[in-house]
């Protein structure tokens, strides 16, 4: 059992920011899939989801800076 200060180790965290990461994987496909200057819909799939992978891991980093930023905040008022 873990003291009451003590942070669980199975959090709910890494569940909701696989959900969101999920969602703005899912967004950022169906945005950029008419943007891709090609007429093969396999290439337009593949550049497409390249695309969204990457904004989904800048998504991801912005999620745990803002995270570590609020708990930084939340603990100095204390």
């Amino acid at each position: 059992m873990t003291a009451p200060g003590e942070k669980s180790p199975f959090s709910v965290s890494p569940v909701i920011d696989a959900v969101l990461s999920l969602a703005v994987f899912t967004l950022f496909h169906r945005v950029l899939q008419p943007h891709v200057p090609s007429s093969d819909p396999c290439m337009i799939r593949f550049w497409a989801a390249y695309a969204a992978a990457c904004l989904t891991g800048v998504f991801w980093l912005a999620l745990q800076a803002g995270r570590i930023v609020y708990r930084s905040q939340r603990e100095s008022i204390k």
